[in-house]
């Protein structure tokens, strides 16, 4: 039997360009997300396009018991998870502390915190011993604080402690466990964090070229299918014209 891939976020950005590589390359997809029209057109596409079996499971990370519930749920034949990826998470806003949205920073950790600590919890008993890999996607600004970026950038630290706990947790149980932190991706992120502003969310990508979903997709695949005694701990991908997470050349 093909492998299965389970990826959270799957309606857009990163996590729909990770089903459709892991779907190129004849694997067996989950995908969530809490769009359900979304999901059911990306299940309906892929099938179509790779002749591979999806299995789409609409629920919000931030609800503990959704998750838990559809993953409890999941018939049989695919309580056999080789690879999680967990991708769900947004950035809410870009304002000062002293005048950000109380509402944003419980969206921000109830989504880029606690959903992956739900999804990844409730999948566990589905993940393969010595042979199941947990991609966690993190960020920049997980590794680097910016001016207003305060809970969006905790978030993602967190995000990076929680994957170095779980890759020292299970290790017992061979599981491998991996964080992507990706820089600059043109993906709905701005968007989002602006609220649907497009105007505001184009000009963060002005006079460079950033990476695409695809490019952070690729870097995935490839971390999820080493042979089973490596492990890639943790990687960060950027733009070439980005530095880190404040430094850019712009033309």
């Amino acid at each position: 039997m093909n492998k299965t891939i389970f990826i959270t976020g799957a309606t857009s950005g990163i996590g729909k360009a990770c089903a459709e590589t892991f779907a190129a390359a004849n694997f067996r997809l989950i995908i969530s997300g809490r769009r359900a029209d979304r999901l059911k057109k990306i299940k309906s596409d892929l099938e179509a396009r790779f002749n591979i079996d999806v299995l789409d499971l609409c629920f919000d990370v931030q609800d503990k018991n959704a998750v838990f519930d559809a993953i409890k749920q999941l018939p049989e034949s695919w309580k056999k998870i080789d690879v999680l990826i967990n991708n769900a998470g947004l950035s809410l806003g870009r304002d000062n502390f002293a005048d950000c949205d109380l509402n944003d920073w419980e969206t921000m950790i109830q989504t880029n915190v606690n959903g992956l600590l739900y999804v990844s919890r409730a999948v566990l008993d589905c993940l393969i011993p010595n042979e199941s890999v947990v991609i966690n996607i993190g960020s920049i600004a997980g590794k680097e604080v910016y001016e207003n970026g305060n809970v969006y950038c905790a978030s993602k630290f967190a995000v990076d402690a929680i994957t170095k706990s779980m890759r020292i947790d299970l290790l017992k149980k061979g599981i491998r466990v991996t964080a992507i932190h990706p820089g600059a991706v043109e993906t709905e992120f701005s968007i989002v964090r602006f609220k649907g502003d497009t105007t505001k969310a184009s000009q963060v990508y002005n006079g460079f070229k950033p990476l695409t979903p695809e490019d952070v997709a690729d870097t995935i695949f490839y971390a999820a299918n080493l042979p089973s005694h490596v492990c890639i701990n943790e990687l960060t991908i950027m733009p070439k014209q980005q530095a880190s997470a404040i430094y850019f050349h712009k033309d």
